[in-house]
């Protein structure tokens, strides 16, 4: 059987993993062969050309280091303040620094150039999102022939703002070079499909580029989740009934609308408090027996954009209570940490309403994670984006576009007034589809896709390229362009 090579921009820690998608692919690795691959963490002046190899908690890493200035343009650069913004929808948050590529490929080639020596012929490597689009291609320059996949874990852009991004040409071949790419939703395939079948290559420069061929390259959905019945045992287990019973102390009968996200601008959290503001407004009734807890740990602090949504948030949920709070009673909480997944399973558990509403995203596993963590007898209601990818799998819950606060209001006093025998019909057909899609069936038919192929099937090159050079296609002599490379 081949071994799997992993690939992503940083590679796991020691100590449990953090999320399911760590759990899902080391479990992967550990009952297939094979190793994870990426950046270490740790930045020095000059980084050594050939990886390092360890053993981390019984799980085979190869890492390298980075560049200060590198992995700036690489990350916080190019993929966080163009890729992110965009593929986001949030053109007008994007920055454009024309170095930020250059760094971005170059980075790209080190892991290639560091990851080459490492495979066998027969390896198949899986790819893991936007920060490594073009590691296929780096890899074929230099003579890779091995069955290749990218997942993208974030959303696609609508071909408008994929032409908005620099060098999108450029990536979107990085892309065909690729032998399967997944994507989290179908709205997602839609888009890459509109661009691949009606792309209008760039004349800039005076020269018509020749379109890209994607006939070699199979795009599709494969939409990730979580591990429900896990999060079902999480919810109850001694760390999850510590936290329910300390949040009962506290808020009694008031019923609890959870929201569970990264500081992001993605995430809609100014709109979403703007929604709970205008439900208090518009129901007195509801007034001293409902609370709103926001846990938004913060992301990317050192970017202006998620600086300013820190401070919008913090003035909205200032004004919020500045209207609302009494002596004996507050509307909401916003907490600027990350608690444990037991502490969260019980949050989960305890909410009457979890409030999901991104303006855009990939899935939103902390829909999946909620469906999960429900108890049978008295589950909680699901408000969810029609933007999110979740919403795809979750038509069950309450859909609302989060721009819209009047609508998201109305789906917030619908859940809380939502009468239980609605309640466990809505979240049975949840769970079902939240079972169905879990993340370790997601990580296998992936993988199920990515090697139908095979070895001796390999889809390196390929014959239509636009600003493709024949010494780029051009296949060497030794398919892996280096001699027998060491096991890892």
């Amino acid at each position: 059987m081949s071994r799997i090579v992993i690939v992503s921009n940083r590679t796991p820690g020691k100590g449990p993993a953090a999320g399911g998608l760590a759990v899902a692919l080391r479990k992967v690795l550990s009952e297939r062969e094979g190793f994870w691959f990426g950046w270490s963490g740790k930045l020095t002046e000059q980084p050594a050309r050939d990886a390092r190899i360890e053993d981390i908690d019984g799980l085979k890493v190869a890492q390298i280091d980075l560049s200060r200035e590198d992995h700036h343009a690489y990350y916080a650069g190019f993929s966080n303040s163009i890729l992110w913004p965009s593929f986001h929808l949030r053109l007008d948050l994007a920055t454009i620094e024309s170095h930020w590529y250059e760094g971005y490929r170059r980075v790209n080639q080190q892991f290639a150039k560091a990851l080459l020596p490492l495979l066998k012929p027969d390896d198949v490597v899986w790819v893991h999102d936007y920060h490594l689009i073009p590691l296929a291609s780096e890899l074929r320059q230099l003579g890779a022939r091995n069955r290749m996949g990218f997942y993208l874990h974030i959303p696609f852009p609508t071909t408008d703002a994929l032409y908005a991004i620099p060098h999108h040409e450029e990536l979107m071949r990085d892309l065909s070079r690729y032998d399967l790419v997944g994507m989290q939703a179908k709205r997602d395939v839609v888009a890459f499909t509109e661009f691949a079948e009606h792309q209008a290559p760039s004349t800039f420069g005076g020269h018509k580029v020749q379109a890209i061929d994607f006939s070699r390259t199979e795009v599709d959905a494969f939409p990730i989740g979580s591990d429900p019945d896990a999060f079902a045992r999480l919810s109850v287990s001694p760390a999850a009934t510590k936290m329910v019973n300390r949040m009962k102390r506290v808020l009694g009968d008031q019923r609890l609308i959870l929201g569970v996200d990264r500081l992001d601008y993605s995430k809609g959290l100014p709109q979403r408090v703007e929604a709970y503001e205008k439900l208090l407004a518009n129901n007195a009734r509801l007034r001293r027996s409902v609370h709103l807890l926001q846990v938004a740990p913060p992301s990317r602090d050192s970017i202006k954009e998620y600086q300013e949504t820190s401070d919008t948030l913090d003035a909205m949920c200032g004004r919020v209570m500045g209207h609302f709070a009494e002596p004996d009673w507050q509307p909401l909480t916003y907490v600027k940490r990350a608690y444990g997944q037991p502490s969260l399973a019980g949050l989960y558990r305890m909410a009457r309403v979890a409030l999901v509403t991104p303006l855009r995203d990939g899935m939103n596993l902390v829909a999946h994670e909620f469906v999960g963590s429900q108890n049978p007898d008295d589950p909680g209601v699901l408000v969810l984006s029609r933007f999110a990818g979740a919403a795809e799998i979750f038509p069950e819950g309450l859909l609302v576009n989060p721009f819209d606060t009047d609508e998201t209001s109305e789906a917030l006093r619908m859940a809380l007034d939502m009468p239980l025998d609605e309640r466990k019909q809505r979240w049975a057909a949840l769970m079902k589809s939240a079972q169905k899609h879990n993340v370790d069936d997601w990580a296998v038919s992936f993988l199920n896709h990515l090697t139908q192929g095979g070895p001796d099937k390999p889809s390196a090159t390929r014959d239509v390229l636009y600003l493709g050079s024949a010494s780029e296609l051009a296949t060497p002599p030794n398919a892996m362009g280096s001699p027998t490379p060491p096991a890892v």
